[in-house]
């Protein structure tokens, strides 16, 4: 199992950087750059190329609508090049409040979307000339649109690799199932080892039997939060407010995929009862709503054995790789833990 991190977007990014160096050498396999409404990601991300040797660099995520694909895939290459090989691509559709609001952008067919935008970034990747006739994308552009004048054009740089690994982050059955076809990682959100069969395992087996036998199997990236040691349990509670965001106000009541994946795994009537609460300004309760057997499911914060239990229903369920957040409140302690973290894992 890789270990991967999702970076804040608040704070100082440097101090993260410079956090990041250090869980690097503490086992760190790999980072999540975030971008929602905040900077922008790939700047970040060429930073960190900078200051790290061997954490792979992912994006977490880039969404599809502020970009066109060919962008995306140079802004990939781009930092494979500056990292020595180390990028992902992480690409998701992100929601309608966003993209409508921030971008002024129409939300339309994000699973369409991005599976033309996997096809037209591995064109790129392998300096063929670009050119791509889809529902969403035409490339170059038609005759009848523009000037007229768009030719073919291929990649002029050489890219450090033709194949650059694209992580999509999706929730929708239809979208699950295209990245288990398609892309070579899946980052999920609020993924329950107990309640994954139940919620995805349709979608996944329907995507998989569409995969190109010739590409490796699906990473599929999930954890939650990290402490490891006696009596460390009231630590989960950190995850309430970021659950009560998610699940109470991460788009609008009548289309929130956080709440709907809540709902979908067993807890539909506190997903109901969150969001009303979240909406209505009561963000202290939406918070004391979130249940504490969801808390100590979704989390490897305990005991040792409580850890090691926990991991071995993640990789039961089909995760094959952790996305974890690491508790402690100075560098030094989340360092430590993620060091203990690397030992176990290592010795499934």
């Amino acid at each position: 199992m890789r270990i991967s991190m999702l970076l804040s977007y608040a704070g100082d990014f440097k101090e993260a950087a410079r956090e990041v160096a250090e869980l690097e050498r503490a086992g760190l396999d790999l980072v999540w750059v975030p971008e929602a409404y905040s900077f922008d990601a790939p700047s970040a991300m060429g930073y960190l190329a900078a200051r790290t040797e061997r954490v792979v660099i992912a994006s977490g995520i880039l969404p599809i609508y502020s970009r066109t694909p060919t962008l995306l895939a140079m802004t990939a290459a781009g930092i494979d090049n500056l990292s020595d090989g180390r990028c992902m691509l992480g690409l998701g559709a992100s929601g309608p409040q966003v993209i409508e609001g921030f971008h002024g952008v129409p939300y339309t067919a994000p699973v369409g979307r991005i599976r033309e935008i996997i096809e037209i970034c591995r064109q790129v990747w392998r300096r063929e000339r670009v050119t791509h006739d889809g529902d969403h994308y035409q490339i170059p552009l038609p005759q009848n649109q523009g000037t007229g004048l768009g030719k073919p054009l291929k990649l002029i740089n050489h890219p450090v690799r033709e194949e650059i690994p694209i992580a999509v982050a999706s929730l929708g059955e239809k979208s699950v199932a295209m990245t288990a076809e398609l892309a070579d990682a899946w980052l999920p959100a609020f993924y329950s080892a107990d309640a994954a069969d139940a919620v995805w395992g349709e979608a996944l087996r329907a995507g998989a039997a569409k995969r190109d036998p010739n590409r490796a199997p699906l990473e599929v990236f999930a954890g939650g939060g990290v402490g490891i040691g006696t009596g460390l349990e009231h630590l989960r509670n950190r995850g309430r407010a970021g659950a009560a965001l998610y699940i109470g106000g991460m788009g609008a009541r009548q289309k929130n995929f956080y709440n709907d994946i809540f709902s979908k795994s067993g807890y539909a009537a506190e997903a109901k009862r969150i969001q009303e609460l979240y909406l209505a300004g009561d963000k202290k309760a939406a918070e004391a709503a979130i249940p504490d057997s969801y808390l100590e499911k979704n989390s490897l914060i305990g005991e040792e054995g409580f850890v090691r239990d926990r991991l071995h229903a993640l990789r039961e369920s089909g995760v094959t790789s952790l996305n974890v957040g690491f508790v402690g409140d100075t560098t030094a302690e989340r360092v430590k833990t993620c060091e203990k973290l690397r030992e176990i894992v290592d010795d499934l």
